[in-house]
């Protein structure tokens, strides 16, 4: 299990590399640079160039781009990403200053995604109308296919401008934080009910099943103490890309409630080129999908501990 663990953790530094170098290519191939685009505008308000090289040159853009990439490439390991360009902060004191309201965000989607999700899983797997299990399993592709903005945009026009329940924007107070992660919920909840649906009636199909079924097991025991435990596992297995929705849906729902956060943050980086912040946020998103791959694969033998006799035996 050491060995394992310490091959993950090799797999992941790889991966963290991965993402810093891809940003930085990405980000140097894209035409101008934060210096540029900040010193632009029209022609009354022209910075001088001399002023606009000085600045370039001082946060090393003048500098091959190999000459960028192993000097911030250095400093990275050092966890310094250097000073964000548009506000002279240091990039990661400014992701700090956001990423508790992201995190609040993300923990109460993620939990709302789960209740939604395994319900609708439940309901749709193991209800003995044919109704039922229809319209419950019909749900899922549909939360799939509808953008996560236009979710938002629903809720807020519903909930906030004709019922006036909750708070259209903001960060203020958990009434303020309702609407959002609901926005956030319902795309990873039709996720794992998908997932977690077709598990379900796989396992219910199995032949243990009907062998604790004869022996007088009631069918609450032998959907949620059995069936529910072993079709968890392909749900598990897909932790990390649903934590990479939240990721990616926190930048439409922060953009839709004006709320301060990572997603917020993230479009006013790009837009504005500031390559110290941007490389912070995708070092960060790369380290919690490293994480959260470790933690699962740390879970599988509580769920299933014949996984845990294959790894020792590999």
């Amino acid at each position: 299990m050491i060995r394992y663990i310490g091959q993950r953790l090799l797999q992941g530094a790889f991966v963290l590399w991965a993402a810093y170098t891809a940003s930085f290519l990405i980000l140097y191939l894209l035409p101008g640079d934060a210096v540029s685009i900040m010193a632009s505008g029209d022609e009354q308000n022209a910075v001088d160039p001399a002023l606009v090289e000085k600045l370039r040159a001082e946060y090393g853009l003048d500098r091959p781009i190999h000459e960028q990439y192993f000097v911030a490439l250095f400093k990275a390991l050092q966890l310094d990403f250097g000073l964000s360009i548009k506000n002279g902060v240091p990039a990661t004191q400014t992701v700090a200053e956001v990423l508790p309201e992201t995190i609040k965000l993300a923990v109460a989607g993620f939990a709302l995604a789960v209740l939604l999700g395994s319900a609708l899983a439940v309901v749709g797997a193991v209800s003995r109308n044919h109704w039922i299990r229809q319209a419950f399993s019909s749900l899922p592709p549909l939360g799939i296919a509808v953008p996560t903005f236009w979710i938002g945009l629903l809720l807020l026009q519903f909930f906030s401008f004709r019922l006036r329940l909750f708070p259209a924007i903001g960060n203020d107070g958990g009434q303020s934080l309702v609407l959002p992660a609901l926005t956030l919920a319902i795309p990873t909840s039709a996720v794992i009910a998908q997932l977690l649906t077709r598990s379900l009636r796989q396992t219910l199909g199995e032949p243990y099943i009907e062998q604790i079924r004869a022996k007088g097991a009631s069918e609450a025991l032998i959907n949620f103490g059995h069936a529910l435990r072993n079709a968890a596992i392909p749900t598990l297995t897909m932790l990390g890309i649903l934590v990479g929705n939240l990721l990616a849906g926190a930048v439409v729902s922060e953009t839709v409630f004006s709320r301060a956060g990572i997603g917020r943050l993230t479009v006013t980086a790009v837009n504005s080129r500031d390559i110290p912040v941007v490389q912070t946020l995708v070092v960060l998103a790369a380290a919690i999908f490293v994480i959260t791959s470790l933690i699962v694969d740390l879970i599988y033998p509580l769920v299933d501990p014949r996984i845990n006799t294959a790894r020792v035996k590999a």
